[in-house]
């Protein structure tokens, strides 16, 4: 080890999809921590964003963010580290992200440093290959392996990094390091094995900071955490004047997934946390002993993130207060889609609706039994290869549902509290059509690294 310890700052657990709060980040800056840190993305936002090749997160809290961490660090002089660039880590997020930092250094007037970035998009033809020379692109989480069909569906795919492009950054002298698609736990795992730490202390080092302030208490998003790490243990701390990191908030936020095998595909090994032990270690402090790392042995296995289009999408919203028609819900609903199904049969369409407040419980699609909803709220989507037919394929699901013949129903007065009388265009429609793992010889195989110089 370099260090007896080492201290790792992270301000937010998403960099961006929410502004980091600064009071907290200044409070664990001023603290002097040996790297600043933080994951900017996630599958959880679904595959628009990576299928389309835009952003999930307002563009200037991302820059909010950025400037935050390239200030405290360059002031410093420590090195930040940034994963999963623009929510999705493709190409143009990550190019995105270093003309980010080139326009807030020229803002600033800072002194040249080494900026060291890497890509993760891997093209289709690369995978074409190996399934043509015979191998198999294992599928994850009950998926079935990867067809050649599913990859001609393909738009996008990324894979997730371990710690290995990130070290191979610090080892050309990173200053700062902007990365695409990677393990959220392995943009903070990967300084500490830089820094000659033992994987079960940095991984899980990695698994405690990745969502920032979700492992402290009472919750407070976006505020920040200082992981500090010997070659025993890990002990987490709260800069928020208002947090705690206790036993029952660390615990609780590594427990939900005792044992990830999500590691398996991104840093050759499983992380296992269930002989972990927790301790106070003083009021606003977590200790934590006991971790594992099993190291998996074989071939290296990547994971890989792929994104296709559907069609383009509409969507319309429906409000609901007519008891009877609440609790003849299902059957509106059936009518509604019959009647998009006499206009389009045959053709190609996807019509979905989503009901709040159904059963009293948000997004329950259950059918109703007894309900005590007094109002229901319907978002009616349509999906076609054509704006046009997505658009009129709403439409006519949303306004049937006021026309909707039910008995006992004299007329329409009354059974609807209100209806938008148009539907609205948004975002284009796409499905997950990775989630495989893919073996590799090199582990900084599918992840070329650059490096630039950045300021006057």
């Amino acid at each position: 080890m370099r260090k007896e310890t080492l201290r790792i700052h992270c301000s937010n657990g998403h960099l961006g999809f929410a502004p980091t709060k600064e009071e907290s980040f200044w409070i664990g800056a001023n603290t002097k921590p040996d790297y600043y840190c933080c994951d900017s993305g996630s599958d959880d936002i679904g595959p628009v964003p990576l299928g389309a090749d835009k952003c999930a997160s307002h563009h200037e809290w991302q820059k909010h963010d950025l400037e935050l961490m390239l200030l405290a660090a360059r002031k410093q002089g420590v090195p930040m580290i940034i994963g999963s660039s623009g929510d999705t880590g493709s190409n143009s997020r990550v190019d995105m992200y270093v003309d980010f930092i080139r326009e807030i250094a020229k803002k600033h007037n800072m002194k040249k440093f080494k900026l060291v970035y890497f890509y993760s998009e891997v093209d289709k033809k690369y995978l074409r290959k190996k399934m043509e020379a015979g191998q198999t692109i294992e599928g994850l989480d009950g998926r079935s392996n990867l067809t050649i069909e599913e990859l001609d569906k393909t738009d996008r795919i990324v894979a997730v990094a371990g710690v290995h492009p990130f070290i191979k950054a610090l080892e050309m002298g990173a200053d700062v390091i902007i990365g695409g698609r990677s393990s959220d736990a392995c943009v903070f795992s990967a300084p500490a094995i830089y820094e000659g730490f033992p994987e079960n202390i940095a991984y899980y080092c990695g698994k405690v900071l990745e969502c920032a302030s979700f492992c402290a208490e009472p919750y407070g998003a976006k505020e920040t955490v200082i992981g500090t790490i010997t070659k025993d243990d890990v002990k987490v701390t709260a800069m928020s004047p208002t947090q705690r990191c206790t036993v029952a908030s660390v615990a609780g936020h590594a427990m939900y997934e005792r044992t990830n095998p999500y590691y398996e595909y991104v840093a050759g090994g499983m992380m296992d946390m269930r002989d972990c032990v927790y301790e106070q270690h003083d009021e606003k402090t977590c200790r934590i002993t006991g971790a594992k790392f099993v190291p998996i042995e074989g071939k290296i296995k990547v994971k890989l993130e792929g994104s296709g289009k559907v069609g383009e999408r509409y969507l319309g919203m429906a409000g609901i207060r007519d008891p009877y028609t609440i609790k003849h819900i299902d059957e509106v609903i059936q009518w509604a889609k019959d009647q998009v199904e006499e206009r389009f049969a045959g053709k190609d369409y996807k019509l979905s609706y989503r009901i709040f407040g159904k059963n009293g419980v948000m997004g329950d699609l259950e059918p109703i039994k007894e309900t005590k909803s007094h109002e229901l709220m319907i978002i009616v989507e349509g999906v076609a290869p054509t704006k046009e037919v997505a658009e009129e394929v709403a439409m006519i699901g949303m306004r049937q549902i006021f026309y909707a013949r039910l008995p006992e129903v004299k007329g329409t007065a009354g059974t609807a509290a209100f209806i938008l009388d148009e539907v609205v265009e948004v975002s284009s429609a796409y499905q997950w059509t990775l989630n495989h793992v893919v073996a590799v010889d090199d582990p900084l195989e599918l992840f070329p690294v650059y490096a630039t110089e950045i300021g006057e």
